[in-house]
């Protein structure tokens, strides 16, 4: 698909029909996060790949948001393998986690997969149910499937600011 085309038509799905991702679109997804940039290439990166009933339970147990997807994606980061920014406020954890996300996001559309990126659980709980070691801290859901009939972009999906209201040239 062209790329465009790709992030026009992507919409957070909020309805799946309760099938898995087959392996080989699975494979392409966690590909496509393989190979996105990290800061200095440290692939700080930790996909952890849900989709047995009891992970997937430890899913409802932490957000009410998994929407029947039979696959979800927990992407966290090792936070003892992260650039540390200059001024020491900042390191690359978060960004490179969310970097990775998104491609896999963007992968999974080009697969023909639906997804939806969920931010709604705490971290920490999420940590202690899934039992990451101390240092992988969760950064996001991402439920992977296939779109229900009648499922479709929330109302608000097409709306969009004009640039000039988010683009400052300097």
């Amino acid at each position: 698909m062209e790329f465009t085309q790709l992030i026009r038509e992507r919409y957070s799905c909020k309805k799946y029909d309760g099938r898995r991702v087959d392996p080989a679109r699975l494979e392409a997804i966690l590909q496509a996060g393989r190979l996105a940039p990290t800061a200095k290439n440290q692939q700080e990166q930790k996909i952890y790949v849900i989709q047995s009933d009891e992970g997937l339970a430890k899913v409802d147990s932490i957000t009410p948001c998994r929407y029947g997807a039979a696959t979800v994606l927990l992407v966290a980061y090792d936070s003892t393998n992260i650039y540390q920014y200059p001024g020491g406020k900042r390191d690359s954890g978060v960004e490179d986690a969310a970097i990775v996300a998104t491609h896999m996001m963007l992968a999974a559309r080009d697969a023909g997969v639906d997804s939806c990126w969920l931010n709604r659980f705490d971290p920490d709980e999420a940590a202690s149910v899934f039992g990451l070691p101390e240092n992988e801290k969760p950064v996001m859901l991402l439920d992977l499937g296939y779109a229900a009939p009648g499922a479709g972009p929330l109302p608000p999906h097409s709306a969009r600011r004009d640039l000039s209201e988010t683009v400052r040239y300097l």
